[in-house]
């Protein structure tokens, strides 16, 4: 509990309470220091003694280690503006390369200063406005959605070019996953970013699960295409390919449902997305049936991108469930 202070008020009928001693000292506050008071929807108030203050850069130094490449998403997830990676040597090219590949996957980080000993990366994106988190998870779920319908087709149609393009698009779809995170972090730690996005603490936390599932959701993308290249162009039957096709269809469906109903808060809209489990375990029952016809090195891949198409369905059930 925090500390707990009586509302007084004065002969005049105004409201007053006698702000923390301690914080009041910390903060170089004495008679007559101004501070912001902003009210929020919830009711909440919040004292800004800092309000005319411009906010500074917030840096990191790290050290080449071994796990360098996540110490640097670590710090680009907590809304560091500036990451400096500095050495007491020369630093190796196998540890700049590590640094640019690592970069080249977050959104808006850049090297922008660079020294023998030295490499300074910097978030060129603006804190403020902030974009707002709705549009992000929206973005990026139609890049998932995208490779859901291309991954099937490359595997329907044996298209080894569209298979490795899937997989390359998956290092964009982590890049709007890491981005939205970088903000949701920032707005937890600044309660006046909630009320100004329209995003509270708790819905966050919704957000962050649904940004992982949609991330989840690409990794099984890769997985189809990964299966189209390891197929090498066979051809399936084509009862094989409308069969597999009809799968891709729903699941696709059920992810565009279920990231609707998530923004929606439609409860009926997140009940239709698990109420196409029976045609998703119907579809998938045929096509492992007719996989039995298929020779010993077909069927196995065949079996796995099911499985693969069936945990985007899973993904999108648990993105529906979270309506509730």
């Amino acid at each position: 509990m925090g500390d707990l202070r009586k509302v007084q008020q004065t002969p005049t009928g105004t409201f007053f309470v006698c702000v923390p001693k301690e914080w009041a000292q910390k903060n170089a506050l004495k008679k007559g220091s101004l501070v912001n008071l902003e009210m929020t929807a919830d009711g909440k108030l919040f004292v800004d003694s800092k309000y005319d203050v411009e906010q500074q850069p917030r840096v990191a130094c790290l050290n080449v280690g071994p796990f360098l490449g996540r110490e640097i998403v670590g710090h680009y997830l907590l809304g560091y503006d500036e990451i400096r990676i500095e050495a007491k040597s020369r630093i190796d090219s196998n540890v700049r390369n590590l640094v640019k590949v690592t970069a080249d996957s977050l959104a808006g980080l850049m090297i922008v200063e660079e020294t023998t000993s030295m490499i300074a990366l910097q978030c060129l994106m603006q804190q403020q406005p902030f974009t707002s988190p709705e549009k992000i998870l929206q973005r990026n779920n139609a890049s998932a959605a995208r490779m859901i319908r291309d991954a099937a087709n490359s595997f329907v149609n044996g298209d080894i070019d569209l298979a490795k393009n899937v997989v390359e698009r998956d290092v964009e779809n982590n890049k709007f996953y890491f981005l939205l995170v970088r903000i949701l972090r920032t707005i937890i730690q600044n309660p006046r970013l909630s009320e100004k996005t329209g995003i509270t603490p708790i819905e966050c936390l919704d957000y962050r699960l649904a940004a992982s599932l949609i991330e989840g959701i690409g990794d099984a993308c890769v997985q189809v295409a990964s299966s189209t290249i390891a197929l090498n162009g066979v051809k399936l039957s084509e009862e094989m390919r409308k069969l597999l096709i009809d799968l891709q269809c729903v699941c696709y469906d059920a992810n565009e449902q279920a990231l609707k109903a998530f923004l929606t808060k439609d409860i009926s809209l997140a009940e239709a997305v698990r109420n196409l489990r029976g045609k998703i375990d119907a579809t998938c029952s045929k096509v492992e049936e007719a996989a039995k016809e298929s020779s010993v090195d077909l069927m196995p891949q065949i079996l796995a991108a099911v499985s693969f198409l069936r945990q985007i369905y899973e993904g999108s059930v648990d993105m529906a469930d979270l309506v509730v």
